[in-house]
């Protein structure tokens, strides 16, 4: 032993039959340094070579101590055998305040039920560290427990229990970061055992609770058997709710933005929002409004709303997102939603905004697009300053027993908590018994603060019941028996507390049957006695949308740019910090988009688009362009950010065209893509004046995020008269790569369009992809935009455009013939969409073809009907019309638009088509097939074609 540690030998007794205690202190300095005395640290890092290091081989250690041990108990004092007794039981102590910190949610009474299987955890009892009976009356250092620093065992014990066993399960010892545990026990262990709340706040959470109960029965009694989702069992939701608003208010927030599924949706529209009983009544009864009856509408647990209402004399705006039936599916919604107003404030902490996440247990644990959102919540152009999270626990997902806490391998879960995906963020959880609503409303002031103060998520596992069925008219004995055997006979949350209040002499039973009494009667009048909603005030930062629904498709917007505004835009993008040294390959394409902005040579894809966006910018809207490689571009195109090809360190040109730090953002994004895209729906339902992109890796890869675009992109207005202006940008097209690198599903965005919901467009210049994206923007119109772009085409000899393209004509949905063709002797018309074009144009003039015209069909949807027909109109000799498509028949656009191809045509016309044969994938993996394919396709295009007419 070095004289570093002589003093610790000299105050200390260790021995060798002290290893053992010395091995656990050892663990739980490994666990949180701080948590054990000076000294100790100095000695552990000595014991690990002076580093400190999150973990170790024990058995070097565990050795070390022994021998250390021995030789101390050699050289012990006279009377030292008392001493090391002592420090034994102290330091037992300690390890028993550490386990119930780190197990007690274990044992606690979470389950109001009492049917969830309690763990037995010997770590817990005193025995199992040495301690007996006998050492209940001695006094010991309390250590870090947030309590006096010495009480009797007895009294630590009645704290530790308190806190950590009975109505409340904290689990929080795994976070990294020391300063927020130390938060969490301060708050915990100074407060939980014996919780601070006045008379007046008992009566107002028993209100709530008489509301949340109210409104069910009420409903229950008054509409049979219509489907409503029930809260019943999860009542406490109502004051959970009151109380997040009332922790977020006193901390400067002022707006919630808040995305649930339909367990309970109703109650916290009524009871939380402060929506009108009697438009809910109506809603049951089947009476709309006139020009609600316009869109397909939704069901009324689907439906959202916005209001503002005052808490604590300050007002607070409240968003409620519309979601379907897909559960979870509106997290990353909400998240891009939260995000997109946080910019608009400046907020960049998240302090002013905050984003609540109500989820089902089953659906927590069990759906892949929570992981995607709890992934995003600190990610760079994705962090929202933390989302609270509440677990709606009834214990049962759809018909399936769902315990609050069970042992793996479960039908529903392997983990034990529901709510353990969550830690993988460092992610606090706070199980607590709904039947108990104080203990509901402390939690949820500690996790309310613990986000507003740490900007992290945190998550509120409301463990309850349900006491109906799936739906009302569902009977949940069938396959629950015991369970609902048990709900039967409890008690409802609110006569829990009802009969505690009374028994403690807070409340009077006149009292409870007046607040019942007084809510029913308001809803008899269809007035919120609950909730008080100022309606929609507004504010500076508030949106008017309606002019955004009052633009057409075919309204004129205009595009084009003058020569010298796109020139002298480049000037500014061209200058690079002085000393950034280009990537030979980057340092190229740099070189070459100088000449194009000069006119000395065509302009291709990347030049037209880094334009558009930075004529946008420059006109002040903004860009946010997202995708998993979308800096860079996926094929080596865009290049949107620039790299130092000495220090790494990026520049990105479009984002210093702006004083608006904000104007240009793009973004790199984790591998999610119904995650990112729901965030960047969210986003663009929530800011019109930003250009809102997604882009695919491959639009094949779209397809992980179909319930997204099914749900919200192409339905969102129809149901809820949401606009939303989002561009999808879906790399598409026939080159070999296989099946899973070809098509972007062409059809299903087409068999989606109705009542002009979306545009799909499939430019084939870059001139054409300059102007649609101006478009997007510069038309007061907001709804979707799915665009097939290229890959191959990226760089190909005859997919360019001039620069005077970008400044004398706007977006073409209809490019006709620009070849030396005749049209008086034209006998066949080739329409399509895309690269085969530029295959069927090359093979035309190899083989000196002169009677057939090939017309590009650059927007699919609307589909350009006007100018389809006036194209046939203009060659009068043309019999044959002709579809081409790269995709084999049962795919691309050739079913969703045969319609639409036959409509003008004439009895002398006969309409045939040219794909590849129906399959049952998208594209074959072996090159020498594709080619073989391909080349059928543009012969049978030119030459051949199969008769969709006269029965052939």
């Amino acid at each position: 032993m070095t004289s570093k540690y002589e003093n610790l030998r000299q105050t200390t007794s260790i021995h060798g039959a002290n290893a053992a205690w010395l091995e656990s202190y050892y663990e739980q300095y490994l666990e949180d340094p701080e948590s054990v005395d000076a000294n100790w640290r100095a000695f552990f890092r000595g014991v690990q070579g002076g580093e400190i290091v999150t973990e170790v081989p024990h058995s070097p250690i565990v050795a070390r101590f022994e021998r250390l041990g021995r030789e101390r108990r050699a050289s012990a004092p006279a009377g030292a055998e008392a001493q090391l007794q002592q420090a034994e039981k102290q330091e037992a102590v300690l390890r028993l305040i550490n386990y119930h910190r780190v197990r007690g949610h274990q044992v606690a009474n979470l389950d109001p039920l009492g049917l969830s299987p309690r763990m037995q955890v010997p770590d817990l009892d005193p025995g199992f560290h040495g301690l007996s009976d006998a050492d209940m009356d001695t006094e010991f250092s309390t250590g870090t427990l947030a309590v006096d620093d010495r009480m009797t065992l007895r009294d630590i014990l009645r704290v530790l229990r308190s806190v950590y066993t009975e109505t409340i399960g904290a689990e929080y010892m795994y976070l990294t970061e020391t300063a927020e545990k130390r938060w969490i026990q301060q708050r915990l262990e100074g407060d939980a055992f014996a919780p601070k709340i006045s008379v007046d706040r008992k009566k107002e959470v028993f209100q709530q609770l008489v509301a949340a109960e109210g409104l069910e029965r009420y409903l229950h009694n008054k509409y049979v058997g219509q489907k409503r989702f029930s809260l019943e069992g999860g009542d406490a939701l109502i004051p959970l709710m009151d109380e997040v608003m009332r922790g977020c208010t006193e901390s400067g927030v002022e707006e919630l933005v808040i995305g649930m599924a339909h367990r309970g949706r109703l109650n916290v529209l009524v009871n939380i929002l402060g929506k009108s009983p009697a438009d809910l009544f109506a809603e049951f009864e089947g009476k709309f409004r006139e020009e609600d009856l316009q869109r397909a509408g939704d069901v009324k647990y689907h439906m959202g709303f916005s209001t503002d209402v005052e808490i604590g004399g300050r007002r607070l705006h409240l968003v409620l997102a519309f979601n379907p039936s897909h559960l979870e599916i509106v997290n990353p919604v909400v998240e891009g939603s939260v995000r997109a107003r946080q910019t608009r404030r400046n907020d960049e902490k998240g302090t002013q905004i905050v984003p609540v996440l109500m989820h089902g247990d089953a659906a927590f644990a069990g759906q892949g697009v929570v992981m995607e959102t709890l992934q995003l919540s600190q990610a760079k152009g994705y962090a929202t300053g933390g989302t609270v999270h509440i677990l709606i626990n009834n214990q049962i997902g759809f018909t399936m027993p769902n315990p609050i806490s069970a042992e793996p391998g479960t039908e529903t879960r392997t983990s034990r908590y529901a709510t353990d995906i969550a830690k993988m963020l460092d992610a606090p959880v706070f199980h607590v018994n709904g039947d108990d609503p104080e203990a509901v409303v402390f939690v949820t002031r500690l996790a309310v603060d613990y986000r507003n103060r740490f900007h992290k998520d945190v998550i509120i596992d409301l463990c309850c019941y349900r006491r109906l069925g799936h739906n009302e008219a569902d009977e949940p004995s069938v396959t629950s028996p015991q369970m609902y055997r048990t709900i039967k006979e409890h008690p409802t949350p609110m006569r829990v507390y009802s009969q505690r209040l009374q028994e403690e002499g807070t409340l009077s039973s006149d009292e409870a049957d007046g607040y019942q009494k007084a809510y029913r009667e308001g809803l008899d009048k269809g007035e919120n006695v609950a909730r008080t909603a100022l309606g929609m005030v507004g504010n500076k930062y508030t949106i008017n949308w309606s002019k955004y629904a009052e633009g057409r498709w075919d309204s004129s917007a205009e595009t084009p740019v003058a020569l010298k505004t796109l020139q002298n835009l480049w000037s500014r993008l061209e200058k690079l910090p002085e000393g950034f040294e280009l990537n030979p390959r980057v340092s190229r394409v740099w070189e070459d988009r100088a000449k194009m902005a000069a006119g000395e040579m065509p302009i291709d894809w990347g030049f037209a688009e880094t334009m558009a966006y930075a004529t946008l910018v420059s006109e002040g809207f903004s860009v946010r362009l997202t995708g998993q490689d979308s800096r860079r571009g996926t094929f080596f195109h865009r290049h949107a950010s620039l790299y130092d090809a000495s220090t790494g360190e990026r520049f990105t040109p479009l984002r210093h065209l702006s004083q608006e730090r904000n104007a240009f953002l793009a973004s790199d994004t984790l591998l999610s893509e119904v995650g990112v895209l729901g965030f960047e729906y969210g986003y663009s339902t929530t800011d019109p004046d930003c250009m809102v992109i997604w882009e695919a890796q491959f639009g094949d890869f779209a397809n992980g995020a179909q319930v997204l675009i099914d749900q919200f992109i192409s339905s969102g207005y129809a149901k809820w008269g949401r606009l939303c202006g989002l561009a999808m940008f879906l790399p598409h097209g026939y080159e070999g790569q296989g099946p899973e690198h070809s098509s972007a599903r062409l059809e299903r965005y087409l068999q989606l369009c109705a009542n002009e919901n979306m545009q799909v467009c499939v430019p084939s210049t870059p001139s054409q992809f300059f102007h649609m994206i101006r478009r997007q923007m510069k038309r007061s119109l907001r709804l979707p935009l799915i665009v097939m772009t290229p890959k191959s085409l990226l760089r190909h000899k005859l997919s360019v455009s001039s620069l005077e393209d970008l400044s004398d004509r706007g977006f073409l949905p209809l490019i006709g013939e620009t070849g030396d063709i005749d049209a008086k002797k034209v006998k066949r018309v080739v329409f399509c969409s895309g690269k085969v074009y530029y295959d069927l144009v090359q093979k035309r003039d190899e083989d000196g073809i002169k009677d057939v015209a090939i017309v590009r069909l650059e927007q699919l949807y609307p589909f350009p009907a006007d100018a389809y027909a006036e194209t046939i109109a203009g060659y009068p000799a043309a019999k044959e019309i002709v579809w081409c498509q790269e995709e084999p028949e049962n795919q691309g656009a050739w079913y969703q638009i045969k319609h639409r191809l036959e409509q003008p045509l004439g009895q002398s016309h006969k309409l045939l088509y040219a794909t590849r044969p129906g399959s049952a994938t998208t594209a074959s993996g072996f090159p020498q097939v594709h080619k073989r394919e391909q080349a059928a396709v543009v012969e049978a295009g030119l030459r051949g074609g199969a008769s969709q007419r006269n029965g052939d």
